[in-house]
This record gives structure tokens, C-alpha cells and sequence, in this order.
């Protein structure tokens, strides 16, 4: 288990306090449809921290070309119907290029300034010149006014509970996903960016903001730095 992080809940829990079993169950919601508008039909996209497939899989029925990564083996036996790699994405390189390149899940916030670093290194590596990365982020006010908890339609709670700093500009989080047969809680820690700080960090790394995909500017799709 990495520093700082923590999972409980029925079921094998990865590094980063995920639960295999909760992420099987919870449901893709908007993402693929706010992918599939943002890039060309039938693209090849690299997804990079994939989990169990919950995204995965809505995109090869909407006939994208898929190839799923995820330092977690027992993620990836959830995952069907496409190519899978289990490696941790700061270290990957297939040496090939694609279409797209997905980094989601909240990635790009990871507490260690030097993992995201990686973490944007490896998607240049693996854009195309003329493709696209789509970055997934915070929303703006995720760390404000807390608990803060939602009724999903399929009839369970998420709540984030609790958003503390820790140092360095680093806060520990506390999720609870409350199920009517089993709940399961992840701590994890997350570095909070502003707009201008993700903006920067993107920079560093050789990409920029081709346009924010979503009004509360949660999902962004990025390009190679001229």
C-alpha cells in the first residue's frame, strides 16, 4: 500500500486504496459519451489507468480501438475484448504513438509532484503529432465544503468525507461508498491544482489546453505544444 493511502471494503483493495470490487459495480456514467464527442470516430485510444474497465468497455461498444493499462493485475482481469498492459504509467513505453491518450480518474492530482510529471511525460510519449490527451480533473470546489455526499440512480451513496491538508500542498482524502449489501471507504492523498497550476504543469510537460470539454472544466482536452 502506497504512503498515505488506505482502502476497506470486501474484495482485493490495489496500492492506491482501490477496491476491484466496488469499481466493478460502479457505473460509467457521462465519461464515454464526453470522450467520444471529443475525438475522431473509431480512434485508436491509449487509456492509462483503465481499473476494471468501467470506461473501457462503453468505448469499444461506441467502436474505438482500445489499449487499457494498469499497474493492478487484479483490475485487469475485469477488463474484456481489448489489449491490456499492466505496468505503472510513469514508467511505459511502447514505443508507439495513438490517437488518443486517456488520463483520467483524477490522476494528474497525484500528491508526488515528480509521479505527475511522469504521468504527463508518458502521455507526450504516446500522442500522436496531430492527436489529443484528455485529462480528467478535480472539480474546482472538491476539497470545499465537506462531507459532501451523492444518491446515485443506481441506488447507492458516494460521499466524500472528510479533505485534509497534510503538508506541501497535499491533503489526505476520505471517500465512502455506501452500497445497500457492503460499503467500502478509500483514504487517498491528492494535490489540489488551480487552473493555472494544471495549466503550468501541462506546459512543463509540452502540452497545452486545446479546450475544456465540460462547463465546470473537469474534463480537458489537450494537445502537443507547438
Amino acid at each position: 500500500m502506497r504512503a498515505g493511502h488506505q482502502g476497506t471494503g470486501p474484495g482485493a483493495i490495489t496500492p492506491d486504496g482501490c477496491a476491484v470490487e466496488l469499481y466493478a459495480r460502479l457505473p460509467a456514467g457521462t465519461e464515454p459519451d464526453i470522450i467520444a464527442a471529443a475525438v475522431p470516430p473509431g480512434a485508436h485510444i491509449l487509456e492509462l489507468g483503465c481499473g476494471v474497465g468501467r470506461v473501457t468497455h462503453p468505448l469499444l461498444e461506441r467502436g474505438f480501438t482500445v489499449t487499457a493499462v494498469d499497474e493492478s493485475p487484479e483490475m485487469l482481469e475485469r477488463v474484456r475484448g481489448v489489449r491490456t498492459i499492466c505496468a505503472p504509467i510513469e514508467d511505459l513505453d511502447l514505443g508507439e504513438r495513438f490517437d488518443v491518450v486517456m488520463l483520467a480518474s483524477f490522476l494528474v492530482h497525484t500528491a508526488d509532484a515528480e509521479v505527475r510529471r511522469g504521468l504527463l511525460r508518458a502521455c507526450v510519449r504516446h500522442v500522436a503529432e496531430d492527436g489529443c490527451v484528455l485529462i480528467q480533473r478535480e472539480g474546482e470546489d472538491y476539497h470545499r465544503d465537506l462531507p459532501r455526499e451523492r444518491v446515485d440512480p443506481g441506488g447507492f451513496t458516494v460521499r466524500i468525507a472528510s479533505s485534509e491538508p497534510v503538508g506541501d500542498g497535499v491533503h489526505s482524502v476520505r471517500a465512502e461508498y455506501v452500497f445497500p449489501d457492503a460499503v467500502w471507504t478509500q483514504t487517498f492523498r491528492a494535490r489540489p491544482l488551480t487552473r493555472e497550476q494544471f495549466e503550468a504543469a501541462l506546459a512543463e510537460a509540452g502540452l497545452r489546453v486545446d479546450r475544456y470539454l465540460t462547463e465546470d472544466r473537469i474534463w480537458v482536452r489537450a494537445v502537443p505544444a507547438a
